[in-house]
């Protein structure tokens, strides 16, 4: 009777530990929301050294073919920031999702909470990671919502997945489409899949924001991180991108050479402390 009651006693005391670890926060330990303070990341979206300006900018790519770009959209997500002495800090994801719309430009900040401190590098992904992408539609909500409008169609319903990053546009080189238009279209997404693997567009990105001016977060004021997004880096880098020989990219091989090159438009242009 004793071994039994000890035995009860052992598996109780086991359940309520289990109990007491699944309640904390994995991404947040130590922390609750009164003791965050507010994080913007301001991206700016350019081309070369000029504005971005829908429709009526005129640009010209590393082949010498000019474009003006008509729509551009692109997911932010799991942002972290991180301390000289190499503390990282792991925004709560489900507040981790942002869509920038160059037509929008109430959406080129990602506002995040984080702990007080100064911070000398910034990381997030360009794009959706596959366990959200896989997750019930429950748990995606807001710019990740499927069913609300699809959000300019930034989910792919054929293919259960997300556009990462769309940009369209008129390019004289592009062949002409049965409207007579020379459009581009490059939709990219892919986040890789598990039982099948496939295309994983995917893309982590860091900043070192050292150099021009770290992050000094207070509760009693807002810090701003302004990044330059550079679109013309999507057409040239690893890959010199021809609107001629590839003016529509969607789900296929080569929109890995176009997620390689938009992997490197980001540049820190300044910190607002």
């Amino acid at each position: 009777m004793k071994f039994l009651y000890a035995f009860f006693n052992a598996i109780l005391f086991i359940v309520i530990l289990l109990l007491a670890s699944c309640s904390k926060d994995p991404v947040e330990p130590g922390y609750n929301q009164n003791e965050l303070a507010p994080l913007s990341i301001e991206f700016d979206n350019i081309v070369g050294g000029q504005k971005l300006v829908l429709n009526t900018g005129t640009y010209t790519n590393a082949l010498g073919q000019s474009y003006n770009i008509q729509l551009l959209e692109y997911f932010i997500s799991n942002i972290q920031v991180k301390k000289a002495d190499g503390t990282v800090y792991t925004v709560n994801p489900d507040s981790s999702y942002f869509l920038i719309r160059q037509d929008a430009p109430e959406t080129k900040y990602a506002r995040v909470k984080v702990p007080e401190g100064n911070y000398t590098s910034l990381t997030f992904t360009l794009g959706v990671d596959s366990l959200r992408s896989t997750m019930d539609i429950s748990k995606r909500t807001g710019v990740l919502d499927p069913g609300a409008g699809s959000h300019d169609g930034m989910y792919w319903g054929w293919n259960s997945g997300y556009i990462f990053f769309k940009m369209e546009g008129i390019a004289a080189d592009a062949p002409s489409d049965p409207t007579g238009q020379h459009k581009f279209r490059y939709h990219i997404g892919g986040f890789g899949g598990y039982s099948a693997p496939t295309i994983n567009n995917i893309k982590v990105i860091t900043i070192d924001l050292t150099a021009r001016g770290i992050v000094q977060v207070r509760k009693d004021r807002s810090a701003n991180i302004h990044l330059m997004a550079d679109l013309s880096k999507v057409l040239s880098g690893t890959t010199n991108v021809s609107f001629a020989a590839n003016p529509q990219v969607m789900f296929s091989d080569y929109s890995v050479n176009i997620a390689n090159n938009y992997a490197k438009m980001f540049v820190h242009d300044h910190t607002e402390n």
